[in-house]
């Protein structure tokens, strides 16, 4: 049986999305990234709720929801599955790209700005950039 992937939700109470949107984004991320593969089990609903201290009904809600995508599969008495991954670009083709993100987190950073600032201005970089496309 697979064991729990290494994936850990972070809750921004602050972010103004709903918390079960953050749970379905965060696994969306982590099946572009490869942190999560086909048949890895996700943190249980309790696992999650003692890490992050939100209601048990939101973390169903937001596995709910990536089972209706067809991303997950919920296997009674034993937990929620991988099905599938995202994105489908290969490691390769994303390490140059990383590469050059890695370095401009390290200007940023030495630039003197902090992680949300960095993260709000990669966010509106990339709203402007994707502005219109659906699939962004």
């Amino acid at each position: 049986m697979a064991e729990s992937a290494a994936v850990e939700f972070r809750i921004d109470r602050r972010s103004g999305v709903a918390t079960y949107l953050q749970i379905v984004q965060q696994t969306k991320q982590a099946l572009r990234l490869g942190v999560l593969e086909p048949g890895d089990r996700l943190p249980t609903a309790r696992e999650v709720v003692e890490a992050t201290a939100i209601n048990p009904n939101t973390v169903l809600k937001a596995y709910r929801e990536l089972e209706r995508e067809g991303l997950v599969e919920a296997r009674r008495g034993l937990g929620t599955f991988v099905r599938r991954t995202l994105g489908g670009a290969a490691a390769d083709t994303d390490a140059p790209l990383r590469a050059e993100l890695t370095d401009w987190a390290r200007r940023a950073r030495k630039a003197g700005l902090e992680r949300d600032d960095v993260s709000a201005l990669f966010t509106a970089v990339l709203n402007s950039t994707f502005k219109g496309d659906q699939h962004a």
